[in-house]
């Protein structure tokens, strides 16, 4: 993404961006629900900011943050060069998907656990054998919501941070509807996240930030790898049209692959992370970190985007259409701020944005936008 004077977005967005007045086009309509969300996301946001910190903490036990920062020099090159095939591994033109009924299954939905071992390796290959090591986080995992007339135009979704559980989802985004409205669903399981956390996590989620900033990267390219691979997998077994969605950082990495797959039949991310290093310094525990840290090791806030770009939707031009773009957004949401959503509509010209005057999990008139998307999803049957 190029800005005002031309540059990459990492050097033009103002190095105060996560400062900038927080606003939406709710704001005075709905002005007792943003407010009021919005304090709450800030109670939330700081909880959900000690656990990240708590994992990047762990991970300069392991390792010096110097030797640390060293390892994103590959991302920067990477960043530089804006060439997606250097960044984003094709899936394999075979994978054996190995399929077991589930321990609980969904009453009248016929579902099945999809898995395979995946073959995502490391782009920097100092991580190689560190990565290939994780061996439950090897094992990429997904919930098939399948008709038993099948194939059918199949939505897959990806969960937030932390937010695995396939019942939690189904019932945050009514995943169910769009089951009986005729679509199959697939629900993918984040790296670290679920069964693919490692013995001894605390909680879900906390190997993505446990094992150093170069490791996070690779975690997100690993998500995309194999959500592609799924989608690999789904085509053969004769699926036609598949379209994507999720959440804050599914909604994140729903909006990546919008720069990678063409034949989508729609890319819906919600309340999605947009540029991670921005958003973590308006968490107060994280950016105290942070501030004290940077300076240490001679960096700021625009080295860190720099390091983080490659997988940050700016970076890359969509190659879906843009009116197969919707993205969902809160107005009082205050872990990813309206600021980013304003952000990646500029980005995706044309792209459609529909507002809606909660935060970040509570998603007040939520009917709106899920109509939205069964239109969409409708026209991209046509």
């Amino acid at each position: 993404m190029k800005l005002i004077d031309g540059s990459p977005w990492w050097y033009s967005l103002p190095i105060d961006y996560h400062q900038h007045p927080v606003s939406s086009p709710l704001d005075q309509s709905h002005r007792f629900h943003v407010r009021t969300s919005a304090a709450i996301d800030h109670v939330l946001k700081n909880g959900l900011a000690t656990g990240v910190l708590l994992a990047m903490l762990a991970s300069l036990r392991k390792r010096p943050l110097k030797a640390q920062i060293d390892e994103m020099d590959l991302y920067r090159e990477l960043a530089d060069r804006g060439d997606p095939q250097a960044v984003f591994q094709p899936p394999p033109a075979q994978v054996n998907v190995r399929v077991s009924r589930p321990s609980k299954p969904v009453k009248g939905i016929d579902s099945c656990t999809l898995r395979f071992d995946s073959d995502f390796e490391a782009i920097n290959p100092v991580l190689r054998d560190r990565i290939a090591s994780q061996t439950r986080n090897r094992v990429a995992e997904a919930r098939h919501w399948r008709h038993p007339d099948g194939p059918r135009p199949t939505l897959i979704f990806l969960h937030g941070y932390t937010l695995d559980a396939y019942w939690i989802n189904s019932a945050m985004f009514s995943l169910r509807w769009f089951y009986e409205q005729g679509w199959d669903v697939l629900l993918y399981t984040l790296p670290f996240h679920g069964s693919r956390r490692e013995r001894g996590d605390p909680f879900s989620g906390y190997g993505f930030f446990n094992h150093g900033f170069a490791e996070t990267n690779e975690a997100m390219l690993q998500a995309i790898h194999e959500v592609r691979t799924f989608m690999q997998y789904l085509r053969k077994e004769g699926v036609e049209t598949i379209g994507i969605s999720g959440l804050s950082l599914g909604g994140y990495l729903s909006a990546l692959t919008a720069a990678v797959e063409p034949d989508l039949a729609f890319v819906i991310p919600n309340a999605a992370v947009i540029s991670p290093a921005d958003m973590l310094m308006e968490w107060g525990p994280l950016r105290t970190a942070f501030q004290r840290m940077l300076p240490k090791v001679g960096l700021d806030l625009v080295d860190v985007r720099h390091a983080t770009a490659i997988h940050s939707p700016l970076t890359w031009t969509p190659v879906v259409p843009p009116e197969r773009l919707l993205i969902i957004a809160g107005a009082g949401d205050r872990f990813t701020a309206p600021r980013y959503q304003k952000l990646l509509h500029e980005h995706w010209a044309g792209s459609h944005i529909h507002w809606f005057p909660g935060n970040h999990v509570m998603h007040l008139q939520q009917r709106d936008y899920l109509q939205l998307m069964r239109e969409m999803m409708r026209q991209s049957l046509a």
